[in-house]
């Protein structure tokens, strides 16, 4: 089923607008910043296009448009201090707990909350709510959102011959609404392809810039095929 679209135009003040900038950068898993020519353009673009996406299967988006070739422009949201990780297959954490293969697909997705950007940031539902870290209710509305969210992520990508094996979402809220905020860019879309040999770098092994360029431009290759 493809997407309906939003045509609703925002008519908010500017003052509840904020712009985000994607810098030619990232963070490696050594925790070293790497540059990377351009990476903050197609960054920006591939999250344009996955928010687009969402908002057409009603999935609420801080996002409004993209601003200009490095930057979009959303509504102004608190942040929460938690990410929530979608795993849709064993990562080396699980595989060693439950004795399972890494890499292998898991029958239905596992849901990590993660407190900060430590290596030790996992946390429970109860963490959440002992810590006033969030609601009750907008746990449970969070959770919700995270499964339609890789339903239709995953679907995205398995019709393209991809399998989405780690989502990582973000979430804010303004004027008590709950929105997603982040991050729908390769630090966070984890695939594996059928299509390219094994030619696609590991996403849980980029260190360098060229191997962020080709992953990076694998995913906008799909993005401007969609």
């Amino acid at each position: 089923m493809s997407p309906k679209q939003n045509t609703r135009d925002l008519t908010l003040d500017e003052q509840n607008y904020q712009l985000v900038e994607y810098g030619d950068y990232f963070v490696n898993q050594k925790n070293k910043k790497v540059s990377s020519r351009n990476l903050g353009k197609k960054f920006a673009a591939i999250n344009a296009h996955f928010f687009e996406y969402l908002k057409g299967y009603n999935i609420p988006c801080a996002y409004v448009k993209k601003s200009d070739s490095n930057r979009l422009l959303f509504v102004r949201f608190t942040k929460f201090s938690f990410k929530v990780k979608i795993l849709n297959a064993a990562d080396k954490r699980i595989a060693k707990l439950f004795s399972v293969k890494q890499g292998s697909l898991l029958e239905l997705p596992v849901f990590e909350y993660h407190f900060g950007d430590s290596k030790e940031s996992l946390i429970t539902e109860s963490h959440l709510i002992s810590f006033d870290l969030c609601t009750y209710e907008e746990m449970k509305f969070i959770s919700r959102l995270c499964s339609k969210i890789n339903a239709i992520i995953k679907s995205f990508f398995e019709r393209r011959n991809e399998t989405l094996i780690e989502l990582t979402c973000g979430f804010g809220k303004f004027e008590s609404k709950i929105f997603l905020i982040d991050d729908l860019s390769p630090l966070s879309l984890k695939i594996i392809s059928n299509e390219t040999n094994g030619n696609l770098p590991d996403p849980y092994k980029i260190e360098t810039p060229a191997q962020m360029k080709k992953y990076t431009d694998h995913l906008l290759q799909i993005t401007n095929g969609a």
